[in-house]
Protein backbone atom coordinates (compact mmCIF):
# COMPACT_ATOMS: atom_id res chain seq x y z
CA UNK A 1 0.00 0.00 0.00
CA UNK A 2 2.63 2.51 0.95
CA UNK A 3 4.58 1.51 -2.79
CA UNK A 4 1.40 2.20 -4.38
CA UNK A 5 0.48 5.44 -2.08
CA UNK A 6 4.11 6.86 -2.93
CA UNK A 7 4.15 6.06 -6.86
CA UNK A 8 0.94 7.65 -6.91
CA UNK A 9 2.56 10.60 -5.56
CA UNK A 10 4.91 10.64 -7.85
CA UNK A 11 3.43 10.46 -10.62
CA UNK A 12 0.97 13.28 -9.30
CA UNK A 13 3.61 15.18 -9.31
CA UNK A 14 5.32 14.41 -12.56
CA UNK A 15 2.08 15.57 -14.19
CA UNK A 16 1.16 18.41 -12.02
CA UNK A 17 4.54 19.74 -12.66
CA UNK A 18 5.72 18.08 -15.60
CA UNK A 19 5.94 21.62 -17.83
CA UNK A 20 8.70 23.44 -15.15
CA UNK A 21 10.43 19.51 -14.89
CA UNK A 22 10.61 19.96 -19.03
CA UNK A 23 11.80 23.59 -18.50
CA UNK A 24 14.77 22.51 -16.21
CA UNK A 25 16.10 19.82 -18.17
CA UNK A 26 15.76 21.79 -21.48
CA UNK A 27 17.77 24.58 -20.31
CA UNK A 28 20.43 22.22 -18.61
CA UNK A 29 21.15 20.49 -21.87
CA UNK A 30 21.67 23.78 -23.52
CA UNK A 31 23.86 24.98 -21.48
CA UNK A 32 26.07 22.01 -21.17
CA UNK A 33 25.87 21.80 -25.08
CA UNK A 34 26.71 25.62 -25.26
CA UNK A 35 29.49 24.82 -22.91
CA UNK A 36 30.43 21.55 -24.96
CA UNK A 37 30.41 23.79 -28.48
CA UNK A 38 32.86 26.12 -26.48
CA UNK A 39 35.11 23.97 -25.84
CA UNK A 40 35.03 22.73 -29.59
CA UNK A 41 35.46 25.61 -31.15
CA UNK A 42 37.96 26.96 -28.71
CA UNK A 43 35.64 30.31 -27.67
CA UNK A 44 37.09 32.92 -25.58
CA UNK A 45 36.59 32.97 -22.22
CA UNK A 46 35.56 29.02 -21.89
CA UNK A 47 32.46 29.78 -23.89
CA UNK A 48 30.61 31.97 -21.74
CA UNK A 49 29.03 34.00 -24.10
CA UNK A 50 27.47 30.96 -25.88
CA UNK A 51 26.80 29.26 -22.61
CA UNK A 52 25.05 32.18 -21.02
CA UNK A 53 22.83 33.68 -24.45
CA UNK A 54 21.44 29.50 -24.45
CA UNK A 55 20.53 30.06 -20.85
CA UNK A 56 19.12 33.07 -21.25
CA UNK A 57 16.72 32.88 -24.24
CA UNK A 58 15.42 29.03 -23.60
CA UNK A 59 11.77 29.63 -22.44
CA UNK A 60 9.20 27.39 -21.12
CA UNK A 61 7.55 27.31 -24.54
CA UNK A 62 9.18 27.50 -28.15
CA UNK A 63 7.40 30.67 -28.94
CA UNK A 64 8.77 31.94 -25.46
CA UNK A 65 12.54 31.13 -26.95
CA UNK A 66 11.66 32.48 -30.73
CA UNK A 67 10.70 35.95 -28.98
CA UNK A 68 13.75 35.77 -26.14
CA UNK A 69 16.22 34.76 -29.35
CA UNK A 70 14.99 37.82 -31.62
CA UNK A 71 14.97 40.28 -28.92
CA UNK A 72 18.55 38.79 -27.47
CA UNK A 73 20.16 39.18 -31.12
CA UNK A 74 18.58 42.56 -32.08
CA UNK A 75 19.97 43.90 -28.55
CA UNK A 76 23.23 42.91 -28.97
CA UNK A 77 23.52 43.30 -32.72
CA UNK A 78 22.64 47.51 -31.49
CA UNK A 79 24.88 47.12 -28.84
CA UNK A 80 27.99 45.79 -30.28
CA UNK A 81 27.95 47.66 -33.32
CA UNK A 82 27.47 50.82 -31.67
CA UNK A 83 30.48 50.55 -29.06
CA UNK A 84 32.92 48.68 -31.69
CA UNK A 85 31.77 51.79 -33.72
CA UNK A 86 32.21 54.25 -30.41
CA UNK A 87 35.33 52.62 -29.12
CA UNK A 88 37.76 53.52 -32.54
CA UNK A 89 36.82 57.00 -32.49
CA UNK A 90 37.10 57.75 -29.07
CA UNK A 91 40.35 57.37 -27.27
CA UNK A 92 40.15 55.39 -23.54
CA UNK A 93 43.69 54.74 -22.63
CA UNK A 94 42.85 55.74 -19.12
CA UNK A 95 40.53 54.71 -16.57
CA UNK A 96 39.16 57.88 -16.83
CA UNK A 97 38.63 58.20 -20.74
CA UNK A 98 37.51 54.52 -20.52
CA UNK A 99 34.94 55.87 -18.00
CA UNK A 100 33.91 58.44 -19.94
CA UNK A 101 33.76 56.17 -22.87
CA UNK A 102 31.23 54.10 -21.23
CA UNK A 103 29.47 57.32 -20.29
CA UNK A 104 28.51 58.34 -23.94
CA UNK A 105 28.04 54.54 -25.22
CA UNK A 106 25.37 53.08 -22.31
CA UNK A 107 23.39 56.73 -22.24
CA UNK A 108 21.77 56.61 -25.77
CA UNK A 109 21.62 52.71 -25.80
CA UNK A 110 19.75 53.03 -22.66
CA UNK A 111 17.65 55.28 -23.79
CA UNK A 112 17.17 53.10 -26.69
CA UNK A 113 16.09 50.16 -24.79
CA UNK A 114 13.24 52.46 -22.97
CA UNK A 115 12.05 53.37 -26.40
CA UNK A 116 12.24 49.57 -27.72
CA UNK A 117 12.17 46.40 -25.28
CA UNK A 118 13.76 44.68 -27.93
CA UNK A 119 16.83 46.37 -27.18
CA UNK A 120 17.38 45.96 -23.28
CA UNK A 121 20.15 43.72 -23.48
CA UNK A 122 22.16 46.69 -25.54
CA UNK A 123 23.65 48.69 -22.92
CA UNK A 124 25.05 45.47 -21.41
CA UNK A 125 26.76 44.09 -24.49
CA UNK A 126 28.21 46.97 -24.95
CA UNK A 127 29.53 47.35 -21.61
CA UNK A 128 30.94 43.92 -21.89
CA UNK A 129 32.25 44.47 -26.04
CA UNK A 130 34.43 47.80 -24.49
CA UNK A 131 35.69 46.09 -21.21
CA UNK A 132 36.73 42.44 -22.56
CA UNK A 133 38.13 44.17 -25.90
CA UNK A 134 40.41 46.25 -22.86
CA UNK A 135 41.45 43.17 -21.05
CA UNK A 136 41.83 40.29 -23.92
CA UNK A 137 43.94 43.05 -26.26
CA UNK A 138 41.21 43.30 -28.67
CA UNK A 139 39.67 45.70 -30.88
CA UNK A 140 36.64 46.85 -30.23
CA UNK A 141 35.39 45.85 -33.97
CA UNK A 142 36.80 42.60 -33.08
CA UNK A 143 35.33 42.08 -29.78
CA UNK A 144 31.97 43.04 -31.39
CA UNK A 145 32.21 40.42 -33.59
CA UNK A 146 33.04 37.80 -31.33
CA UNK A 147 30.00 38.52 -29.03
CA UNK A 148 27.76 38.85 -31.66
CA UNK A 149 28.76 35.20 -33.20
CA UNK A 150 28.94 34.10 -30.06
CA UNK A 151 25.05 35.18 -29.24
CA UNK A 152 23.99 33.91 -32.52
CA UNK A 153 25.61 30.69 -31.36
CA UNK A 154 23.94 30.58 -28.12
CA UNK A 155 20.58 31.24 -30.12
CA UNK A 156 20.81 28.49 -32.42
CA UNK A 157 21.37 25.63 -29.81
CA UNK A 158 18.83 27.15 -27.28
CA UNK A 159 16.33 27.43 -30.34
CA UNK A 160 17.57 23.60 -31.61
CA UNK A 161 16.90 22.29 -28.02
CA UNK A 162 13.96 23.55 -27.69
CA UNK A 163 12.62 22.39 -30.75
CA UNK A 164 14.13 18.53 -29.86
CA UNK A 165 13.88 18.12 -26.27
CA UNK A 166 10.38 17.89 -24.91
CA UNK A 167 8.96 20.86 -26.85
CA UNK A 168 6.44 22.33 -24.87
CA UNK A 169 3.89 24.78 -27.66
CA UNK A 170 2.89 28.06 -26.00
CA UNK A 171 -0.34 27.32 -27.58
CA UNK A 172 -0.66 23.79 -25.08
CA UNK A 173 0.67 26.03 -22.30
CA UNK A 174 -2.17 28.72 -23.27
CA UNK A 175 -5.06 26.41 -22.86
CA UNK A 176 -3.78 25.33 -19.38
CA UNK A 177 -3.46 28.55 -18.80
CA UNK A 178 -6.75 29.92 -20.27
CA UNK A 179 -8.68 26.63 -17.79
CA UNK A 180 -7.07 27.99 -14.95
CA UNK A 181 -8.44 31.44 -15.70
CA UNK A 182 -11.58 29.95 -15.93
CA UNK A 183 -11.54 27.81 -12.74
CA UNK A 184 -10.79 31.63 -10.96
CA UNK A 185 -13.60 33.16 -12.48
CA UNK A 186 -15.86 30.25 -11.61
CA UNK A 187 -15.09 30.35 -8.28
CA UNK A 188 -15.09 34.20 -8.26
CA UNK A 189 -18.52 34.87 -9.61
CA UNK A 190 -20.82 33.76 -7.33
CA UNK A 191 -19.26 35.26 -4.57
CA UNK A 192 -19.63 38.67 -5.89
CA UNK A 193 -23.44 37.77 -7.32
CA UNK A 194 -23.82 37.00 -4.07
CA UNK A 195 -22.59 40.76 -2.71
CA UNK A 196 -24.98 42.20 -4.69
CA UNK A 197 -27.61 41.10 -2.37
CA UNK A 198 -25.72 41.02 1.10
CA UNK A 199 -22.59 42.55 2.54
CA UNK A 200 -19.15 40.95 1.78
CA UNK A 201 -15.45 42.54 2.88
CA UNK A 202 -14.26 44.98 0.30
CA UNK A 203 -10.73 43.41 0.71
CA UNK A 204 -12.56 40.17 -0.48
CA UNK A 205 -13.17 41.69 -3.42
CA UNK A 206 -10.04 43.59 -4.18
CA UNK A 207 -8.01 40.16 -3.71
CA UNK A 208 -10.51 38.25 -6.71
CA UNK A 209 -9.71 40.86 -8.67
CA UNK A 210 -6.25 41.04 -8.13
CA UNK A 211 -6.07 37.58 -8.37
CA UNK A 212 -7.93 37.21 -11.79
CA UNK A 213 -6.39 40.19 -13.22
CA UNK A 214 -2.93 38.20 -13.08
CA UNK A 215 -4.09 34.78 -14.62
CA UNK A 216 -5.45 36.76 -16.84
CA UNK A 217 -2.57 38.72 -17.53
CA UNK A 218 -0.05 35.14 -17.62
CA UNK A 219 -2.63 33.90 -20.11
CA UNK A 220 -2.12 36.56 -22.41
CA UNK A 221 1.78 36.44 -22.21
CA UNK A 222 1.17 32.79 -23.17
CA UNK A 223 -0.95 33.75 -26.33
CA UNK A 224 1.27 36.53 -27.35
CA UNK A 225 4.25 33.87 -27.79
CA UNK A 226 1.68 31.09 -29.56
CA UNK A 227 1.29 34.46 -32.21
CA UNK A 228 4.86 34.18 -32.29
CA UNK A 229 4.79 29.98 -32.94
CA UNK A 230 2.12 31.02 -35.74
CA UNK A 231 3.76 33.42 -37.46
CA UNK A 232 6.77 30.54 -38.41
CA UNK A 233 4.26 27.95 -39.02
CA UNK A 234 5.45 25.92 -36.07
CA UNK A 235 1.44 24.67 -35.54
CA UNK A 236 -1.41 24.87 -37.16
CA UNK A 237 -3.85 26.15 -34.23
CA UNK A 238 -6.57 28.57 -33.81
CA UNK A 239 -5.60 32.26 -33.41
CA UNK A 240 -5.63 32.48 -29.66
CA UNK A 241 -6.37 36.23 -30.04
CA UNK A 242 -9.85 36.20 -29.92
CA UNK A 243 -9.82 33.98 -26.92
CA UNK A 244 -7.54 36.14 -24.74
CA UNK A 245 -10.45 39.12 -25.34
CA UNK A 246 -13.11 37.30 -24.41
CA UNK A 247 -11.14 36.28 -21.49
CA UNK A 248 -10.76 39.52 -20.72
CA UNK A 249 -13.58 41.05 -21.34
CA UNK A 250 -14.76 38.56 -19.07
CA UNK A 251 -12.82 39.95 -16.61
CA UNK A 252 -14.05 43.21 -16.73
CA UNK A 253 -17.44 41.79 -16.29
CA UNK A 254 -16.19 40.32 -12.81
CA UNK A 255 -15.29 44.15 -12.28
CA UNK A 256 -18.06 45.79 -13.00
CA UNK A 257 -19.92 42.88 -10.39
CA UNK A 258 -17.17 43.54 -7.92
CA UNK A 259 -18.16 47.52 -7.68
CA UNK A 260 -21.93 46.76 -7.69
CA UNK A 261 -21.11 44.24 -4.59
CA UNK A 262 -19.63 47.37 -2.65
CA UNK A 263 -23.11 48.28 -2.12
CA UNK A 264 -26.07 46.09 -1.65
CA UNK A 265 -29.28 46.22 -3.53
CA UNK A 266 -32.25 48.07 -1.13
CA UNK A 267 -33.60 45.05 1.23
CA UNK A 268 -36.61 44.68 -0.83
CA UNK A 269 -34.98 43.69 -3.98
CA UNK A 270 -32.47 42.25 -2.51
CA UNK A 271 -35.10 39.80 -0.52
CA UNK A 272 -36.72 38.97 -4.41
CA UNK A 273 -33.31 38.50 -6.13
CA UNK A 274 -31.33 36.81 -3.82
CA UNK A 275 -32.70 33.57 -5.18
CA UNK A 276 -32.28 34.23 -9.07
CA UNK A 277 -28.82 35.65 -8.65
CA UNK A 278 -27.72 32.99 -6.38
CA UNK A 279 -28.91 30.20 -9.41
CA UNK A 280 -27.46 32.30 -12.02
CA UNK A 281 -23.89 32.36 -10.15
CA UNK A 282 -24.05 28.77 -9.87
CA UNK A 283 -25.49 27.83 -13.44
CA UNK A 284 -22.42 30.80 -14.77
CA UNK A 285 -20.04 28.85 -12.39
CA UNK A 286 -20.62 25.47 -13.60
CA UNK A 287 -20.55 26.98 -17.05
CA UNK A 288 -17.06 28.50 -16.68
CA UNK A 289 -15.72 25.22 -15.28
CA UNK A 290 -17.17 22.82 -18.04
CA UNK A 291 -15.78 25.31 -20.37
CA UNK A 292 -11.87 25.38 -18.67
CA UNK A 293 -12.48 21.31 -19.07
CA UNK A 294 -13.07 21.75 -22.52
CA UNK A 295 -10.29 24.08 -23.86
CA UNK A 296 -8.05 21.68 -21.37
CA UNK A 297 -9.10 18.24 -22.93
CA UNK A 298 -9.66 19.95 -26.62
CA UNK A 299 -13.11 18.51 -26.35
CA UNK A 300 -16.66 20.56 -27.09
CA UNK A 301 -18.01 22.35 -24.68
CA UNK A 302 -21.48 22.20 -22.74
CA UNK A 303 -24.42 24.16 -24.48
CA UNK A 304 -25.51 27.34 -23.12
CA UNK A 305 -29.28 26.56 -21.99
CA UNK A 306 -29.22 26.20 -18.21
CA UNK A 307 -27.17 29.95 -18.12
CA UNK A 308 -29.62 31.16 -20.55
CA UNK A 309 -32.41 29.96 -18.18
CA UNK A 310 -31.09 31.57 -15.57
CA UNK A 311 -30.23 34.88 -16.71
CA UNK A 312 -33.95 34.66 -18.24
CA UNK A 313 -35.36 34.10 -14.93
CA UNK A 314 -33.59 36.93 -13.28
CA UNK A 315 -34.70 39.38 -16.17
CA UNK A 316 -38.21 37.90 -15.26
CA UNK A 317 -37.75 38.79 -11.81
CA UNK A 318 -36.71 42.45 -12.79
CA UNK A 319 -39.45 42.84 -15.04
CA UNK A 320 -41.93 42.02 -12.08
CA UNK A 321 -40.58 44.54 -9.87
CA UNK A 322 -41.15 46.78 -12.47
CA UNK A 323 -44.94 46.33 -13.07
CA UNK A 324 -45.06 46.29 -9.35
CA UNK A 325 -43.80 49.83 -8.89
CA UNK A 326 -41.28 48.47 -7.07
CA UNK A 327 -38.29 50.83 -9.18
CA UNK A 328 -40.55 53.83 -8.35
CA UNK A 329 -39.07 53.65 -4.63
CA UNK A 330 -35.72 53.50 -6.01
CA UNK A 331 -33.25 56.77 -5.27
CA UNK A 332 -31.25 57.54 -8.79
CA UNK A 333 -28.02 56.07 -7.17
CA UNK A 334 -29.71 52.67 -6.92
CA UNK A 335 -31.43 52.94 -10.43
CA UNK A 336 -28.35 53.46 -11.20
CA UNK A 337 -26.99 50.43 -9.17
CA UNK A 338 -29.30 48.05 -10.99
CA UNK A 339 -29.21 49.21 -14.31
CA UNK A 340 -25.07 48.89 -14.27
CA UNK A 341 -26.11 45.48 -12.79
CA UNK A 342 -28.33 44.51 -15.94
CA UNK A 343 -25.77 46.04 -18.68
CA UNK A 344 -22.84 43.41 -16.82
CA UNK A 345 -25.35 40.46 -16.65
CA UNK A 346 -26.05 41.24 -20.37
CA UNK A 347 -22.70 41.34 -21.24
CA UNK A 348 -21.86 38.07 -19.94
CA UNK A 349 -24.13 36.64 -21.49
CA UNK A 350 -22.79 37.69 -24.89
CA UNK A 351 -19.40 37.42 -23.40
CA UNK A 352 -20.44 33.36 -22.36
CA UNK A 353 -21.43 33.16 -26.19
CA UNK A 354 -17.96 33.89 -27.90
CA UNK A 355 -16.61 31.79 -25.22
CA UNK A 356 -18.60 28.46 -26.09
CA UNK A 357 -17.23 29.96 -29.99
CA UNK A 358 -13.56 29.97 -29.29
CA UNK A 359 -14.09 26.52 -26.74
CA UNK A 360 -15.54 24.97 -30.60
CA UNK A 361 -12.40 26.26 -32.25
CA UNK A 362 -10.50 24.87 -30.24
CA UNK A 363 -12.14 21.30 -29.75
CA UNK A 364 -10.45 19.26 -31.85
CA UNK A 365 -13.07 16.56 -34.04
CA UNK A 366 -13.77 13.30 -32.37
CA UNK A 367 -11.89 10.48 -33.95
Amino acid sequence: MKQGAAWNWVRLALTTYRARLRFCLRMTVSGLLAYAVGQVLTIPLHGLWVVLTALVVTQMSVGGSLRATADYVLGTLGGAVYASAVGMLVPHGTPIALAGLLAITIAPLAYAAAVNPSFRVAPFTATIVLLISTQLGEDPIESAMYRLLEVVLGGAIALTVSLLIFPERAHGLGLESAARVLDRLAGALPELLAGITRQIDPSEIRRIQDETGRAVAAFQALAAEAKRERSVHLVAEPDPAPLSRTLLRLRHDLVIFGRAAMAPLPQPFAQRLDRSLAHLGTCASDYLRACASALASRSLPPPLDRTQAALAAYSSEIAALRREGATRTLSSSEMEHLFALGFALDQLHHNFADLNRCAHEWARPAG
